[in-house]
């Protein structure tokens, strides 16, 4: 996959990548969510291997049919609900491959899950990450931090 995918629901997901060192983190609503959103659930894992990072984000209680866009943070959720982006070369492009997206769209029972892979290893630089729809980027729906 290339580092600038943001995201294959059908590749491996973070959680069964062999021989990496995965980290999970569970969402959390957060305040700026827009109205709709107090159902939302879900679970994310980052994997660090020789394939580089793989990040998987998989939600329910997302409107069916909407486009979804969640990305890697450089806080924690209580920190600013995540603050700003993760970047590779901070101060960079903010976009693939400098940073990691994922892009999904919520099937008709409202869940969406999705895979992506970057050829290089975050670290644990990148601690938590948010979800937000598409088309309203300053709207948060949740955010989980990563358990290193």
């Amino acid at each position: 996959m290339s580092d600038k995918a943001m995201g294959d629901p059908s590749a491996t997901p973070a959680y069964k990548m062999a021989g990496a060192s995965v980290v999970k983190g569970t969402f959390t609503l957060l305040d700026t969510r827009p109205p709709g959103m107090n159902d939302v659930k879900g679970t994310a894992w980052l994997a660090q291997g020789s394939k580089g990072t793989t990040v998987t984000v998989s939600l329910t209680g997302l409107k069916p049919g909407h486009v979804y866009m969640a990305h890697l943070h450089a806080q924690h959720c209580s920190a600013d609900n995540g603050g700003s982006h993760f970047q590779f070369e901070k101060g960079g492009p903010a976009k693939p491959p400098n940073e990691i997206h994922l892009m999904f769209t919520a099937d008709k029972s409202g869940m969406g899950m999705t895979t992506v892979t970057n050829s290089r290893k975050t670290g644990k630089d990148a601690v938590a990450i948010v979800v937000h729809p598409n088309e309203a980027q300053d709207n948060r729906i949740a955010c989980a931090d990563f358990d290193f």
